[in-house]
């Protein structure tokens, strides 16, 4: 692949680079380091782009002749002006390495077409919706606990985020006390939504993995709520290949059964990444 000189006067877009068909060209407006790991941005969206929260879309910069592109979750909600995103910084990846750079004013691009399974539509009715997350696998879910919709089909919502170090939570506290302050839904969303954090390698209010916590039990214990079963609950997974796989396992287990946007069940597996 041949990299091409970014030239800042052009918004961080190489000169005589066009953006193509298939893609949006959207401008940096906003960008935060939250670790030496972690960072989160936003970008204008386009006046004809619509999605469904939860969805993921295609981004890249405009770095090289055949640009990189990674899946990321939109992590604002579907009614939001701005589209942001959060990302992890990979020494060496294709693409994070040097979107970890991206300054106000620089050019992302992204593909037209939203996708993905962790979507409202492809669920049953429920009663409490529980969304188990890993790193930046939380970016869908800080995009659902901001949609009015989520409110108005469940009347419990679980965000769970489990993370190696204690820094790595703070993301998932921003988007959960904007959305319980948020004039939209925060009404909806006071007593009903809640945050669960949990820490692997440093000490922590609650240390150890959310899977570990759900076949022991003890999760439901914190929480003062009964066990998962598939006539009252529903559940939205993201995050490392292992977390998917193991919560997998453990909703089969429990009785509940994979859906899918022409096929809606009890829970949904989101199997996009980024580099």
């Amino acid at each position: 692949m041949t990299e091409l000189a970014l030239d800042p006067i052009v918004q961080g877009r190489p000169a005589g680079f066009d953006i193509p068909a298939a893609c949006f060209g959207l401008t940096v407006t906003e960008v935060q380091h939250y670790t030496d790991r972690l960072f989160r941005f936003r970008v204008t969206r386009p006046a004809t782009f619509r999605f469904r929260s939860g969805e993921f879309v295609m981004i890249g910069l405009p770095n090289a002749e055949r640009p990189v592109m990674r899946a990321y979750s939109i992590a604002s909600p579907a009614w939001d002006d701005t589209l942001e995103f959060y990302s992890i910084k990979v020494p060496d990846g294709p693409l994070t390495e040097h979107l970890a750079n991206i300054q106000v004013g620089d050019t992302i691009l992204m593909r037209k077409k939203p996708t993905g399974t962790l979507v409202l539509d492809a669920l049953t009715p429920g009663k409490r919706l529980w969304m188990l997350s890993t790193g930046t696998g939380i970016a869908p879910f800080a995009s659902l606990i901001r949609d009015p919709e989520t409110y108005e089909r469940f009347d419990e919502v679980i965000l769970c985020h489990g993370c190696r170090e204690v820094a790595e939570l703070t993301f998932g506290q921003e988007i959960t006390d904007a959305a319980l302050g948020d004039p939209l839904v925060g009404e909806m969303a006071q007593g009903r939504l809640r945050l669960f954090n949990t820490a692997t390698r440093e000490a922590y209010k609650v240390k150890g993995r959310i899977t570990d916590m759900i076949r022991s039990g003890d999760i439901y214990t914190a929480l003062n709520v009964p066990p998962i079963t598939a006539a009252d609950d529903r559940v939205m997974i993201c995050g490392s290949m292992e977390m998917l796989a193991d919560c997998r396992s453990i909703c089969l287990e429990l009785g509940l059964e994979e859906g899918a946007n022409n096929r809606p069940a009890e829970f949904v597996v989101e199997k996009a990444f980024v580099d």
